[in-house]
């Protein structure tokens, strides 16, 4: 059996301002419809795989659990990590997760913000690879490279293995050496050797061969883990790894822990339209184009414009006079780099961090377990939000010391708890909660419930908010 093992982590910080820590790159809908964790779950729908266990930040866990609700994917697990230690400790969290059947199944790793454009290519690697796993091999997938590429690792092809050696393109090969990002000067020469592959960040193994492999190469990861994972509890539809095991793990990825020290390590080449999206220059070139070049989304308008990628989220964005440029709008922020300095966006979050700016975690749409809101205005004593429930959502039941609130139910059908009222509001319909009462809001239709909030009071911030009971497992304050 092959347990897909989703790994969610990383902040995406190169596609700011779409893509920010609250809200990183892996749950947005950057190419399609979907987002990047499911299109990563979709794209194994041609290979024979069970249903997955996703590892993420316990801050991600409810847009992880609702995207995969929105596939009618049940997981296995969703394993929640305290903090970010980095893709080593992730994978040995989830093969003790995996061994808990009577089996040993392989694990297919993948992390959650890839595209791959052939899928067909994608399962035939994924199907060779697991002809190597089944046999104890350690499998990384290897990107045969269209360019020279400063910005992925690099894997060195050793020898080729022995059972793809009848092929006219052998596609298996031993490991010779990982190395770091290279300067262009190198990556040239990598490119025209033919002797380097991208390094995909993609694994296969069994999963008791890789908790052995680490016991050898990295024994500190694998006690804490298996302390973090003994001790873990189960929260909601989550676990929750033990903080202060999982804590003490060494920060280490699976290359550096396990993959350059392993003997069993195997590279399967893959040809299937890869990339991992990790600039505005990545995402431009897999988007389709205008006949300038141009890669428009939203209210765009253009006056010789070439070879841009141009994206409008809440405004009409006109741009003229401007060639081989990223620039996007959202609602709170606008970013404007050439495309040969989109590497420096990654700078510009590092400042708006030092900063203490609310634009490097957060959008304007802030997203919680029951649903979102979205702040319209602000001002001195007054903030106006927007604010969808989905269907079953139900925020905590909480009190305010220093704002009143009025809400307005849009659409939908409101559930109210008033203080010791419980009151039914449906479209046009509007209460009151004055200042210091007990409230809570809850949807108990079938269709998303929208309502305008509007606060009024001396302080207005959300650290102003007491609970007294919270279905979601949230820390109470009293």
């Amino acid at each position: 059996m092959i347990i897909p093992v989703i790994l969610c982590g990383g902040s995406g910080t190169r596609l700011w301002p779409l893509s920010r820590s609250h809200v990183p790159k892996q749950f947005l809908p950057l190419v399609d419809e979907h987002s990047m964790f499911q299109n990563t779950l979709l794209r194994l729908s041609g290979l024979e795989v069970s249903d997955p266990i996703v590892i993420c930040n316990q801050e991600h866990r409810f847009m992880a659990a609702e995207q995969l609700r929105e596939l009618e994917i049940t997981p296995l697990s969703i394993i929640l990590e305290p903090e970010g230690r980095n893709t080593a400790p992730a994978i040995s969290a989830a093969a003790l997760q995996a061994l808990q059947g009577d089996s040993n199944p392989l694990l297919l790793v993948l992390p959650a913000d890839h595209h791959v454009e052939d899928l067909p290519g994608f399962s035939r690697a994924i199907l060779k690879g697991s002809r190597l796993a089944e046999q104890g091999s350690l499998v990384t997938f290897g990107i045969a490279p269209r360019h020279p590429e400063t910005g992925y690792g690099y894997i060195k092809k050793g020898k080729t293995i022995a059972a793809f050696q009848d092929m006219e393109e052998p596609e298996a090969f031993g490991i010779e050496c990982f190395v770091e990002k290279p300067n262009l000067e190198t990556a040239r020469d990598y490119f025209q050797s033919g002797q380097y592959c991208w390094n995909s960040g993609m694994f296969m193994f069994q999963a008791a061969v890789y908790q052995q492999e680490l016991k050898q190469h990295a024994p500190a990861i694998g006690e804490a883990c298996q302390a973090a994972f003994d001790q873990a509890a189960a929260d909601l539809d989550f676990l929750r790894l033990d903080r202060a095991a999982f804590g003490s793990c060494p920060n280490e990825s699976v290359d550096y822990a396990v993959m350059e020290k392993t003997c069993n390590g195997v590279m399967v080449t893959m040809e299937a339209g890869w990339s991992d999206l990790g600039s505005w220059n990545a995402l431009w070139e897999v988007k389709s184009k205008d006949q300038d070049g141009n890669v428009t989304s939203g209210d765009v308008l253009t006056h010789e414009v070439q070879g841009s990628f141009l994206q409008a989220g809440s405004r009409l964005l006109a741009v003229a006079g401007v060639r081989d440029h990223i620039i996007v709008e959202t609602a709170d922020a606008v970013m404007v780099a050439p495309k040969n300095r989109v590497q420096d966006v990654k700078q510009l979050v590092t400042s708006l961090k030092q900063l203490n700016r609310c634009e490097a975690h957060d959008h304007k749409k802030i997203y919680r377990p029951w649903g979102s809101y979205e702040t319209m205005d602000l001002e001195d004593r007054f903030q106006v939000k927007r604010i969808t429930v989905n269907p079953g959502g139900k925020l905590s039941l909480q009190k305010h010391h220093h704002r009143a609130e009025h809400w307005v139910v849009v659409k939908g059908t409101a559930r109210i708890t008033n203080g010791e009222t419980e009151i039914l509001l449906s479209e046009d319909q509007s209460t009151y909660i004055p200042l210091g009462r007990e409230h809570r809001l809850e949807n108990p239709g079938k269709i998303p419930l929208e309502l305008v909030e509007v606060q009024t009071g001396s302080y207005l911030g959300e650290d102003d908010i007491v609970r007294m009971e919270d279905v979601y497992g949230r820390k109470l304050k009293h």
